[in-house]
This record gives C-alpha cells, sequence and structure tokens, in this order.
C-alpha cells in the first residue's frame, strides 16, 4: 500500500511539473490587442515578454524615452521628502511672522488714533517724567505729540 501512495504522488509531482517548464509569450499585435502563446511573435518589431520564464536578455523594442529619469533610489526620495518638509516649515514660519507684522502694525495703528483722538480733544493731559511724577503738558508738548503720533499714524494707518 505504501508503495503504491509514492508511486501516485510520484507521477502526480512530475506531471504538475511538467507545465513549469513551458514558456508563454504576451506581446500586443497590430490592432493593440494583447496575444498570449507558447510560440514567439513572428516578425521583427517589439519582443514579446516571456510569462513565467527568465525575462529575455535582449530587448528589440525601442524605449519609449531616453531622456526619462532612472527611477529614485530610497534615500533620493527621502532627501526630496525631507527638502519638502523643510520648505514648508520655512514657509509657515514666513507667513506666522508676516501675520504677527500685520498685527502689530494694526494694533500701533489703533493705538495712534486712540492717541490721536485724545490729544485733539484739548483735554488736559500728563506724562510721567523721570521720577515718575505727573507733569501737565503744555501746548508745545502736545503739539510735539500730535506730529509723532500723526508720523505713527502714516506708517501704520496704511
Amino acid at each position: 500500500m505504501k508503495s503504491a501512495l509514492i508511486f501516485a504522488l510520484g507521477i502526480a509531482a512530475a506531471t504538475a511539473l511538467t507545465p513549469v517548464h513551458a514558456q508563454t509569450y504576451q506581446w500586443k499585435d497590430s490592432n493593440g490587442q494583447t496575444v498570449i502563446s507558447d510560440t514567439p511573435q513572428q516578425g521583427a518589431g517589439k519582443a514579446a515578454r516571456v510569462i513565467g520564464g527568465p525575462m529575455p536578455s535582449v530587448i528589440t523594442e525601442k524605449p519609449a524615452d531616453k531622456t526619462a529619469e532612472a527611477p529614485k533610489t530610497t534615500a533620493e526620495k527621502d532627501l526630496e521628502f525631507k527638502k519638502r518638509q523643510l520648505e514648508a516649515r520655512e514657509k509657515s514660519e514666513k507667513d506666522a511672522k508676516e501675520q504677527k507684522a500685520a498685527a502689530d502694525k494694526q494694533d500701533n495703528c489703533e493705538r495712534a488714533r486712540r492717541n490721536l483722538a485724545a490729544l485733539e480733544s484739548n483735554q488736559p493731559m500728563a506724562r510721567l517724567d523721570e521720577k515718575g511724577e505727573r507733569k501737565v503738558m503744555d501746548n508745545s508738548q502736545r503739539q510735539q505729540e500730535l506730529e509723532r503720533t500723526r508720523q505713527i499714524m502714516t506708517e501704520s494707518c496704511k
């Protein structure tokens, strides 16, 4: 019984391995249809691709584009990714700085407008001197402060 089983398995293995040695060819015909055959394509031109066997050593098909770059290595892809990340980070930092500068400029403009309104109201205004004491502004000091406030407004309120 054992020998019959071994014999049957041997026959089955031999039968199963027989198609492995056969080569199958695949190519596109003149109508653009894919052709799969056990014999290679007849005629010159495109080389048939061997299915289930080694790739042909000589390919007679013209390459699509000679200027096309070779596939990039993992290191090159990683370098490009890091470069894109750095550029994106720099751009976001630049945008954040520009937004902060615009917000500061708007804040300075609002403060200058309030200061100008207070100075033009002719109400008594005081300044702190070096000792921290309040001193009321006279007309010349008020005019100087008005000039300075208008200058700030022209720079900040554009």
